[in-house]
């Protein structure tokens, strides 16, 4: 495994590791060549050279000579003509020996005939055993045997195989070096395409050129283009979130300059509640992205499982049950519907807590008394969610008076947008079931 902290200098470079392995196949490849070459030439060695003594004894048996002992040059002392094969000949008529070409019948044990067809013999020499290939051939009364010695034999096979194998020895060091040179030049678009990625500003909104030459890298620019897009998608939503939360800190933040700056003069009870409000709003919507960075790192960190089945209606249960208290108190009729089969989801718990809790309060803190809030778990044949509805716009519905704390949904809706997008969910809103008339939805799509 490749050490990720070792520098990118130190790395080996791929055209040598493909270069290596290219020629540790020519290498097999080769090895291969040279067995089968010192075959060819064995097998090939031993048909030239049967043929050779087949031949030699056809062509004497017909002759007719008078008995003769002469003793030419010995056979094998002359190796460097690998292909001119001497042979001996022995001939006999009947039981009588008339040729011996070279003086080889008496230590061969050929004073009788042999039976025709080939055989081996074996010779003591003072160099030690000999080895003869001998072939008999008959004609009537008339035999002739002719003789080799296997070391011509042997000489013949290991020329045959070299000649062979020769050519690929000398080229394998050549196509090395080609192969070298090709492999080096071949992945320079490659290297050309790594330095177009290092010099990639994503966040700029710059992306890779898809018009390439080879049809392998199109996958590879796309699969980069995509994840440029993806970080740049989600820079844009960071630098939005950013924006709202700075916009939605800014006005607590000026008015509690602008309220300080009025209790410093006249500080009665009304201004002070006001400070009061005001910096209760910022810590509120403070505590806000404390809670989102909390769950998020929980999640990432392990301190918390991160995915999970999650059973929504015991979930809900508990949120519902923790808020009642504050929506009795100002005057909100808080219920929850689920199904009676449990509807479970795979998500992150606290991120999914925290979007409900902000729901649930902005139900409770942006509808008149007297109104309803339903807290509904629901399950489709394509999706499962959770929605949280109001009739706080119902026709006759007290107005809620516009106070510096509250202006508009604040940043609880910002967080669970963010959140439904983390946990793979959608969030929507619409006018919901009558008597309702708001409705904000969590759903996942059953996959």
């Amino acid at each position: 495994m490749v050490d990720p902290a070792q520098p990118a200098g130190r790395l080996p470079p791929l055209w040598r590791h493909l270069w290596s392995w290219v020629v540790g196949v020519l290498l097999v490849v080769w090895t291969t060549l040279l067995m089968v070459a010192w075959y060819t030439g064995h097998h090939e060695a031993e048909e030239v050279t049967d043929g050779q003594l087949v031949a030699v004894a056809r062509l004497w048996l017909p002759v007719v000579t008078g008995p003769t002992q002469a003793a030419p040059e010995a056979i094998g002392e002359n190796r460097a003509r690998a292909y001119v094969q001497d042979v001996a000949v022995i001939r006999w008529q009947g039981a009588q020996l008339l040729t011996d070409t070279h003086g080889l019948a008496t230590s061969l044990g050929l004073e009788q005939p042999p039976a025709a067809g080939f055989s081996q013999r074996l010779q003591d020499t003072p160099a030690g055993q000999a080895h003869w290939r001998l072939y008999v051939a008959e004609k009537g009364d008339a035999r002739v045997a002719v003789i080799m010695n296997m070391d011509q034999r042997l000489d013949l096979a290991r020329d045959m195989a070299l000649k062979l194998a020769r050519p690929a020895l000398f080229i394998l060091p050549l196509v090395a070096l080609l192969l070298w040179w090709a492999l080096q030049r071949g992945l320079r678009p490659l290297d050309r395409l790594s330095s177009d990625v290092a010099a990639l500003d994503g966040l700029a909104g710059q992306r890779l050129d898809t018009a390439h030459r080879f049809r392998e890298f199109s996958s590879t620019v796309s699969a980069i283009n995509s994840l440029v897009d993806s970080l740049q998608a989600r820079a844009r939503r960071e630098r939005g979130f950013a924006s709202d939360v700075a916009h939605e800190l800014r006005t607590p933040l000026a008015a509690l300059t602008l309220q300080a700056g009025a209790a410093r003069h006249d500080p009665s009870p009304e201004r002070l509640a006001q400070l009061e409000a005001t910096a209760l709003r910022a810590g509120h919507i403070l505590a806000q992205l404390l809670d989102l960075a909390r769950a998020q790192r929980g999640g990432s960190q392990g301190e918390d499982p991160a995915w999970k089945p999650v059973a929504l209606g015991d979930l809900v249960a508990n949120l519902v049950a923790s808020h009642a208290p504050a929506g009795f108190q100002s005057g909100h009729e808080l219920s929850l519907d689920q199904p009676e089969d449990v509807v479970t989801v795979r998500t992150q718990p606290l991120l999914l807590e925290l979007a409900l809790r902000n729901l649930i309060e902005n139900a409770l803190s942006h509808t008149p008394p007297g109104t309803q809030v339903g807290v509904q778990v629901w399950r489709t044949a394509d999706a499962v969610g959770v929605s949280v509805s109001d009739d706080g716009q119902r026709p006759g519905a007290p107005v809620v008076a516009a106070t510096a704390g509250a202006s508009g949904l604040g940043l609880g809706l910002r967080l669970v947008a963010r959140i439904a997008e983390e946990l793979g969910a959608t969030l929507e809103r619409n006018a919901g079931e009558a008597p309702m008339t708001t409705r904000f939805t969590l759903r996942w799509p059953l996959t």
